[in-house]
């Protein structure tokens, strides 16, 4: 069987999970002679390293940022001018003013199903639900909560509004409220007191009020990032926390204009949410700045070498070249994970300690 010399290739490996095509494969080796395992007599490779049993870990450290979670924009449905806003790092919880047109508030509500059309007797669906457990939790009853409005929900929201110091109509605009998935923390004022409000217009930002950790990760790191995951969050002091990875998300950046008629190309990213497990921890950090390590896979106790050290064999597969005293022979293996400049290998043929050949 014909014989072909070792040809070495360049490997990066920056303690991630490499495709076998792309492993910084050695060399392609065909088995010569009779003896399939033996290469030919009087080669020794170069330089030289020991097959170790460890743990191989594919972990990266990736910067992140501890803040509230991503922000979102809260923007005007009514017309008019706006007269109140909170200040920033305000809580907002259910029922409660979110900011103020005409001095009337704009409250406030929890859910997933942003506020589209006008609730009103006859409307039925689960924008409709959604509103009545809302006006169920304020403490509102007399009424059924299902996805039909209904004139006895019409009556609880007249006792709704005159609380709220707004014309008891009986009916609820879409501007009036704002959905959000629970409390809030205003992150910034994107207008100003006596600024007119106009529908589409940037009123303010918010975020969610539990500490959260943000992390961008290009898409080639994808892998890295699975809900419900775990990860250690490095702190400023030099401490860290364990932490979850809560959500798992992709955003465009669509870029942008710059000096000089230069633009910045769209840009995908996977953006990722992180919670830790004691927040108590994060006492005294506002925003800052992290060190998130996630772990996309883990082998214990297995046979590793360096992924230098694979020759791909012409028969297919890969291989390793034993080195025993002066001489040295080719012993097929198979390949498992990729991480930190080492592979993952096994077969009858391999053992810990074994010395195996390695590229000058």
């Amino acid at each position: 069987m014909r014989v072909r010399r070792p040809r070495l290739r360049a490997v990066a490996l920056a303690a991630a999970v490499v495709l076998a095509a792309a492993a910084g494969v050695a060399a392609a080796v065909g088995f010569g002679g009779t003896d399939r395992g033996t290469a030919a007599a009087g080669t020794t490779p170069p330089a030289t390293a020991t097959v170790t049993r460890q743990t191989l870990t594919d972990a990266q450290e990736v910067d992140g940022t501890l803040g509230y979670g991503s922000p979102r924009t809260a923007t005007a449905r009514l017309t008019g001018t706006i007269t109140a806003l909170p200040d920033t790092g305000t809580v907002v919880k259910r029922g409660g003013r979110l900011y103020a047109v005409d001095d009337e508030p704009v409250v406030l509500l929890y859910g997933a199903l942003p506020a589209y059309r006008v609730l009103e007797p006859g409307v039925e669906g689960a924008d409709v639900k959604q509103f009545e457990r809302n006006l169920r939790a304020l403490g509102r009853t007399g009424f059924t909560v299902d996805d039909e409005y209904t004139d006895s929900t019409a009556d609880a929201v007249r006792e709704w509004q005159e609380d709220l110091g707004l014309p008891e109509t009986g009916r609820v605009e879409p501007g009036r409220v704002v959905y959000a998935d629970g409390a809030v923390r205003v992150e910034s004022q994107q207008a100003a007191t006596g600024d007119a409000a106009q529908p589409g217009q940037a009123v303010l930002t918010y975020t969610g009020t539990s500490r959260l950790v943000t992390v961008d990760l290009d898409v080639d790191d994808q892998r890295l990032a699975k809900k419900g995951g775990a990860v250690s969050v490095g702190l400023p002091d030099g401490g860290s926390v364990p932490g979850k990875i809560e959500s798992v998300q992709t955003v465009i950046d669509p870029g942008s204009g710059g000096a000089g008629g230069q633009s910045s190309e769209a840009e995908t990213k996977i953006e990722v949410t992180v919670s830790v497990a004691d927040p108590a921890k994060l006492a005294g950090y506002d925003q800052a700045s992290v060190e998130v390590t996630f772990t996309a896979a883990e082998r214990p106790d297995v046979l590793t070498v360096p992924v230098a050290a694979l020759l791909a064999l012409a028969e297919g597969g890969y291989g390793v070249e034993v080195v025993d005293g002066g001489r040295s022979r080719i012993v097929a293996v198979t390949t498992g994970l990729f991480a930190a400049g080492r592979v993952e290998v096994s077969g009858p043929d391999i053992a810990e300690g074994m010395t195996v050949g390695m590229p000058a």
